[in-house]
């Protein structure tokens, strides 16, 4: 796949993470392109000009903006990391360069501020309320994205919390949302996020922020696999992969009272959750949070049990690619005898993958929708 981006400001050597073999997908989108394109073409940037970047998905954005000592905000780790590595693989400064994430906000404000529309509309919300308190009436506000990804809900959204908003012609199937902003919106407007719920049969509150799958209640995919969690006296260490909100791993606590558990997500907001549900149900017991890629800072072969609900999409990217990376990650970490224990789709197949990397899989159990494996190393 092409990896060099062409835009007035240069070009641009870009990868994604996870790297894959023969990558399928570009680093960026036409979006990217065209917000780009007209930057140069219609803002007047200088060098004092404060520049804020929001959900820039590889670095696209900062790359071509980097003269400006952009300040990026992203709630993916990946994101960040692909950043990282694609200002130093096109020998760009990246000191004065600040990424942030999504509940590290900086305090200065700006001039221009670049939207990536994000999947989760709730995020943008967030970001969106948030995003008051760092601009002023002067400050250029522009949104962009793919059309298919830009429901009446976006521009709903932006027109509530910042002003009026103007739609370009599109482009390669992208558009740009000018916002006129209005600084009469700026309110005290409590952010609705992070939202709670009681975890149903239990006790347990649950903490959810803005970009948290199924924030408002008890998905049916986790319902299923918390009916089906093993329990093991002898298991000592247990990573919760994947762990969103934090649930299994609470879950695990509860069923294996002697383990250590570890979360691990490459979401800010996700191990933001996880960490205040888990200290909220057990206040004595210690555990372990990560926002990284999966498994990558753990040793070989130092954990008894993981158990994941792998995503199969990374942003708007329907796929697989982060299922079989976790799948590899977990095949390292597993001690001798460790398990791996996965739900999915039925569509999905990762039965499959599984016993290709794993060399055996059991089905646990299965509905019309879900099935559970896991696989012994």
């Amino acid at each position: 796949m092409e990896t060099l981006l062409n835009v007035p400001q240069g070009g641009f050597q870009l990868q994604r993470l996870p790297y894959r073999k023969n990558e399928k997908l570009k680093a960026w989108d036409a979006a990217d392109e065209y917000l780009l394109n007209h930057v140069y073409e219609q803002v007047d940037l200088t060098e004092e000009s404060h520049v804020l970047i929001l959900n820039d998905k590889f670095g696209a954005l900062v790359c071509g903006l980097h003269a400006f000592n952009p300040v990026a905000i992203t709630d993916s780790w990946l994101s960040q990391q692909a950043t990282r590595s694609n200002i130093a693989s096109n020998n760009l400064s990246g000191e004065d360069v600040i990424l942030k994430n999504s509940l590290d906000w900086p305090k200065q404000t700006f001039d221009l501020v670049l939207i990536k529309i994000p999947k989760t509309l709730a995020l943008l919300e967030d970001q969106i309320i948030r995003l008051q308190a760092v601009i002023t009436e002067n400050t250029i506000i522009i949104a962009a994205g793919m059309i298919k990804a830009m429901s009446a809900n976006v521009w709903k959204l932006l027109e509530k919390y910042l002003g009026q908003t103007k739609p370009s012609l599109a482009k390669k199937k992208a558009r740009l949302i000018f916002v006129e902003t209005n600084t009469s919106l700026q309110k005290s407007i409590k952010s609705p996020y992070p939202v709670y719920y009681q975890l149903e049969h239990t006790e347990y509150k649950i903490c959810n922020h803005a970009n948290v799958f199924s924030r408002d209640s008890l998905d049916i995919g986790t319902r299923f696999l918390l009916q089906h969690l093993p329990s093991n006296k002898q298991t000592r260490k247990i990573v919760d992969l994947g762990c969103g909100n934090g649930i299994v791993g609470l879950m695990l606590a509860e069923a294996n009272p002697t383990s250590h558990l570890y979360f691990v997500d490459e979401s800010y907001m996700a191990i933001a959750s996880a960490k205040e549900s888990f200290s909220d149900a057990f206040p004595e017991i210690k555990a372990d949070f990560y926002v990284a890629d999966g498994l990558t800072n753990f040793e070989a072969e130092t954990v008894d049990l993981i158990v994941c609900n792998p995503p199969f999409h990374q942003q708007n990217t329907v796929g697989n690619q982060i299922a079989i990376s976790m799948f590899k990650q977990s095949y390292r970490v597993l001690k001798k005898g460790g398990e791996l224990r996965v739900i999915g789709n039925r569509h999905l197949g990762y039965h499959i993958d599984l016993r290709r990397i794993f060399g055996n899989c059991i089905e646990v159990a299965a509905n019309k929708k879900f099935v559970i494996w896991k696989v012994i190393k």
